[in-house]
């Protein structure tokens, strides 16, 4: 009997673990909730840690070098490289996180990442390495790019596309509403979020 309680009682026990793995798993990133912490390698060989950065106004940037859709706002118009150079000159934090798996789309091997970076003149806080895709996941992440704005508290306040033009077409850029600028500027100046929550369009992440 009491190795039937025992044998059931540890049943019960495997049984609630996985049952919280998978809710864990199964959640998903909430406006005025908090962002879900992680640690990621950088591209310049440092950690990273979200919990690192509360108290500042954070950017998180689903990239892909290759996806049409990111070279729209980089290469093609540069659109991209300057919000973050005029954001992280406010004391933003903006992290790039690339969550294509080894031999996928937008993986590309250290020498190549730095050029690459290079040639887009990417001017963000740090590019993260998430090939695993564990944090990609973690955040529902779907498209290059998909874009979230966490506030100093660390609540989400932000998540979506980057503007509001579905296309790969550089020309649509001045004549869309970019949610990320508008998010932001409206958060510096103390100010509510108009649009917390849009649509992500783009590339899927390649995981």
């Amino acid at each position: 009997m009491k190795k039937f309680l025992h044998f059931g009682l540890i049943t019960l026990l495997i049984l609630c673990s996985s049952f919280s793995v998978f809710a864990e798993e199964m959640a998903k990133p909430e406006i005025g909730k908090q962002a879900p912490n992680f640690e990621l390698m950088g591209a310049d060989g440092k950690a990273y840690n979200l919990a690192d950065f509360k108290g500042k106004f954070v950017v998180l940037e689903w990239i892909n070098f290759d996806c049409p859709f990111v070279k729209k706002q980089y290469q093609k118009s540069g659109k991209m490289p300057s919000l973050q150079q005029q954001f992280t000159e406010k004391g933003v934090v903006w992290l790039s996180i690339c969550s294509s798996a080894e031999d996928k789309q937008g993986n590309f091997s250290r020498d190549v990442l730095e050029a690459r970076m290079k040639a887009e003149k990417h001017s963000a806080t740090a590019y993260l390495l998430d090939a695993d895709g564990k944090v990609g996941k973690m955040y529902d992440a779907k498209t290059t790019p998909h874009m979230f704005v966490i506030n100093p508290k660390g609540e989400l306040a932000y998540m979506g596309a980057i503007d509001s033009i579905r296309s790969t077409d550089p020309e649509d850029i001045p004549k869309a509403k970019n949610y990320v600028s508008d998010a932001l500027n409206a958060l510096l100046s103390g100010k509510e979020v108009e649009k917390k929550v849009s649509k992500p369009y783009g590339c899927s992440v390649k995981y």
